[in-house]
């Protein structure tokens, strides 16, 4: 048998096991990395995290450049717009040659109309912070999605009832930077960084987080890669939703 030291993690997809429904996963986490889940709260990003909302995004960023007269990337070559803030993924799209606030509203005018719902939850991932919240762990959602369609999203797929909060940036900009936008729902929840544990895809929730001293659980079936959550100073990464039950 593998020998097991503090800090590891080992994941045992079950199926075949006497007792065992098929594609459950028993987790067995050791040391440093079950202290970081252990934390009272955990800031729950929401794309790539809860959803995968490849379809609704990529299509409406489509959508928007081309009705600016743009070039139009192929969906694999979009794959990076989720995550970040889309004004500043616009800007990049666009470059000298278009109006980031006018693809913005053109994008907003298709998301919401269609593609908000385009997306679906990551197997597994419902049950598992349901788990979490009947022990006593506090959910709230922390997303670079703006708060009104995070709520929408939310509501569709069945996660509101789990969540005490929902955060995301204004219409007009604020809270784009997702800094800022941790230290408002630190202030607002009236919660210490020494609580809090944040999990997300992106090393934006990364970077994020560490700025007000907050460890963030990396999950790999999202949009981020190993190698870039690692760089941006993740305290751990998870490959199965189940990885965050203690």
């Amino acid at each position: 048998m593998q020998k097991l030291i503090a800090g590891q993690r080992l994941a045992i997809m079950t199926a075949g096991m006497p007792g065992a429904h098929s594609g459950h996963c028993v987790c067995v986490v050791l040391g440093r990395d079950m202290a970081v889940r252990k934390r009272s709260t955990l800031l729950l990003d929401l794309d790539g995290t809860l959803v995968d909302p490849a379809p609704g995004i990529i299509g409406s960023c489509q959508y928007a450049l081309e009705e600016l007269g743009a070039p139009v990337p192929d969906d694999a070559d979009l794959r990076w717009v989720i995550g970040p803030p889309l004004r500043a993924s616009f800007s990049k799209l666009l470059g000298e040659h278009g109006d980031p606030e006018a693809a913005l509203q053109l994008y907003r005018k298709r998301y919401s109309a269609s593609g908000l719902y385009d997306a679906a939850p990551y197997p597994r991932i419902l049950a598992v912070l349901e788990s979490k919240v009947q022990s006593g762990t506090r959910l709230i959602l922390c997303t670079a999605k703006p708060k009104l369609f995070a709520q929408r999203v939310v509501d569709h797929f069945g996660f509101s009832p789990l969540l005490s909060g929902v955060y995301g940036p204004e219409l007009d900009g604020r809270f784009d930077d997702k800094g800022d936008l941790i230290e408002h729902l630190l202030e607002r929840e009236a919660l210490s960084p020494d609580q809090v544990c944040m999990v997300g895809d992106r090393e934006h929730d990364v970077r994020a987080a560490m700025r007000h001293g907050i460890p963030t659980v990396g999950v790999l079936w999202g949009y981020g890669t190993e190698a870039e959550l690692a760089a941006a100073g993740a305290a751990l990464t998870i490959r199965e939703p189940c990885e965050l039950l203690q």
